[in-house]
């Protein structure tokens, strides 16, 4: 399809890959990777905007605490779309494209309390981390080399997690989030525990 000057790619099937791997091969695990792509992104957004957003007597924590892990989210983001680009594909950066084709909603936390924020982050986190580790048992065999970026992921994300968690788990090891379904359920659910 042809728009202005530039053409626009019809399909993500490449037209080469990395040695090893068939075509299709290639082009299943560039899909898996544009979905892992698109969350990130929405990620390190959704971060932005909990930094921008968070009030309350935890705010200088929960401001500090989220700098770093956008930036860790932006070079997961960076090597996933280095990737998808490594295996013979286009990687779609664009807000348009992540919005036509996530498979989530957006972030429903506006300004709030640093501990509502937590409480809907962590559902977040655990949504990625969940298709992070799809991801990861879908390339076992058919590419090593995005699985082994998919867990290295998966390190910093579930670490973050668990900081997001510390501020939400009770001295008996239980979350305050836990039967929370909905990022705005989780953060009233947290913010009620925390005041007990």
């Amino acid at each position: 399809m042809v728009k202005g000057e530039f053409t626009v790619a019809a399909s993500n099937s490449p037209a080469y890959t990395v040695p090893g791997m068939t075509e299709a091969e290639g082009a299943e695990v560039i899909e898996r990777l544009r979905l892992r792509l698109h969350a990130l992104n929405d990620l390190a957004l959704t971060l932005k905007h909990v930094h921008w957003n968070v009030v309350g007597p935890h705010f200088i924590a929960v401001h500090e605490m989220l700098d770093p892990q956008v930036d860790s989210v932006r070079a997961m983001i960076d090597a996933t779309a280095e990737r998808i680009a490594t295996l013979g594909g286009s990687p779609s950066g664009t807000p348009g494209a992540l919005v036509e084709e996530r498979t989530w909603e957006d972030y429903s936390v506006g300004r709030a309390d640093a501990i509502a924020h937590l409480g809907a982050l962590d559902l977040v986190y655990s949504g990625i981390i969940k298709d992070h580790r799809a991801a990861v048992a879908a390339t076992d065999e058919v590419d090593p080399v995005t699985q082994d970026l998919l867990v290295e992921h998966l390190r910093s994300l579930e670490l973050f997690q668990w900081f997001v968690r510390a501020h939400l788990e009770s001295a008996g090891g239980t979350l305050s989030t836990d039967a929370a379904h909905t990022e705005a359920a989780a953060g009233r659910v947290a913010v009620q525990q925390a005041r007990r």
